[in-house]
């Protein structure tokens, strides 16, 4: 399907010259040649992109924006002007705008952002489908990022800018705020996304395993190394590479990962042989990246390295606007086929809860009371603690022993991994019981970190 692309400016020599550089592309065009004009198709269509002029008459560029910001809060903004000045940038930013350029600009400049403005749109767009077709049949994939929030929307803008480029992203929030979905959107939009796509949790082994499983080994690198294995750099060559946990990476292997970033090789543990690595590296921090480095968990100089683009997830008690529309979301996912509602006293409880665990905790949350509630209406208290609401919360409807310890369980599971910043070792310490058991339990019970 063509995208829509409103061009607003007062010179028509100008208007063809956008559209005859645009015009490879799948897009349909709409003039206006006055802010007012502008205005009047703003509130009939929605295009996908506005490119807009500063300098018109009627009404100026900047006035056009904020009303368009009105009567289309999601639509990329691209603000054009041949008097360029800070005040104007950093006005037209703080209105909104997705970019600013000076014209003459570039063409090859002009180009990539339109086609980041275009990628975010899309972005946009896929969360708005997400809202509307809630009664479709097929179940959703899980893997949709859902928010209107402003801090969301600043995220989504960001994915759209730097989704298309090769540089490295760090993403950066608490646990629980769904950094990996954040990844997989940065990398489903990018010019990769057709390429190998490894995920590597630098938490889940020691550094002796770690070493041999992002770089690969060759035959006879230590005992029981009997062939070369490739390792998930080799394997996600052409594509990308998503660390998660990088501040557990013990400090040796940052400076292996630094010479990667900076060289695009490295050796096989054991090898001596450089190997190529074209790959795009994600890496995720449950921590701040700052104080990370400040502990001696970050390299400083890797962190720098990979600062090239730094997103912070927002936690659920800074969005908590997004509450209903996770909540909708998480009944449709796990109960497509039911006509469940939450309470309204429920929402509005829920608001004035810290949600510690964000939005992992949310959906657990929805998903146990989905299984226990029988009804069509999901009404509780996130105040109670675990332990009260598992004795007082059952009724003769939902009494079933298994599923109750099972949602224990896991609530248990996730107060650990919280408390421990999501160190599997030290969970397990809390809880009382080995590692082994407790990935176990992570895998049983489907827990995302």
């Amino acid at each position: 399907m063509k995208k829509l692309i409103h061009i607003v400016d007062d010179e028509a020599f100008m208007r063809q010259n956008i559209i005859d550089a645009l015009s490879s592309q799948k897009v349909e065009f709409i003039e206006s040649s006055d802010g007012l004009a502008a205005i009047e198709v703003l509130e009939s269509k929605q295009p996908n992109l506005l490119l807009l002029d500063i300098n018109l008459p009627g009404m100026d560029g900047l006035s056009v924006l904020k009303k368009a910001r009105i009567l289309h809060p999601q639509l990329p903004i691209i603000m054009l002007t041949a008097h360029g000045t800070s005040e104007r940038a950093i006005r037209a930013m703080k209105n909104g705008a997705f970019d600013y350029l000076e014209k003459p600009f570039e063409l090859e400049e002009f180009l990539l952002i339109v086609e980041r403005a275009l990628e975010y749109s899309d972005l946009i767009n896929e969360i708005q489908q997400l809202r509307s077709e809630r009664t479709r049949d097929s179940q959703l994939t899980g893997n949709e990022i859902v928010g209107r929030s402003e801090g969301m929307q600043e995220v989504f803008k960001l994915i759209g800018k730097v989704a298309m480029t090769n540089a490295p992203v760090l993403i950066e929030g608490e646990s629980g705020t769904g950094k990996e979905l954040i990844a997989d959107a940065i990398q489903r939009h990018s010019d990769r996304k057709s390429e190998p796509y490894i995920k590597v949790n630098c938490g889940a082994l020691p550094e002796t395993l770690l070493e041999s499983e992002i770089f690969g080994h060759e035959k006879g690198a230590y005992t029981g190394a009997h062939s070369r294995v490739m390792g998930r750099f080799e394997l996600a060559h052409g594509g990308t590479i998503l660390l998660d946990e990088l501040n557990s990476m013990p400090l040796s292997l940052q400076v292996k990962l630094l010479r990667v970033l900076e060289t695009g090789t490295f050796e096989r543990l054991g090898g001596e042989k450089s190997v190529q690595a074209n790959v795009r590296v994600l890496a995720i921090t449950n921590r701040d990246a700052e104080y990370e480095v400040a502990h001696g968990h970050l390299r400083e100089d890797l962190f720098y390295r990979l600062n090239v683009v730094r997103i912070i997830v927002p936690p659920l008690r800074k969005r908590l606007d997004d509450l209903p529309l996770l909540m909708e979301h998480f009944i449709h996912k796990y109960s497509p086929t039911r006509k469940v509602m939450i309470s309204p006293e429920t929402i509005e409880k829920s608001r004035d809860y810290d949600w510690p665990g964000n939005v992992r905790e949310l959906e657990n949350t929805i998903r146990s009371h989905l299984v226990l509630t029988q009804g069509n209406v999901l009404s509780f208290d996130k105040t109670d603690s675990a332990g009260k609401a598992g004795v007082e919360g059952v009724t003769q409807e939902n009494l079933n022993f298994k599923e109750r310890i099972s949602a224990l369980e896991r609530e248990l599971i996730l107060s650990a991994l919280y408390k421990s910043g999501d160190n599997k070792a030290m969970a397990a310490r809390l809880l009382g019981i080995n590692r082994r058991l407790l990935y176990s339990k992570i895998s049983e019970y489907e827990i995302e970190l």
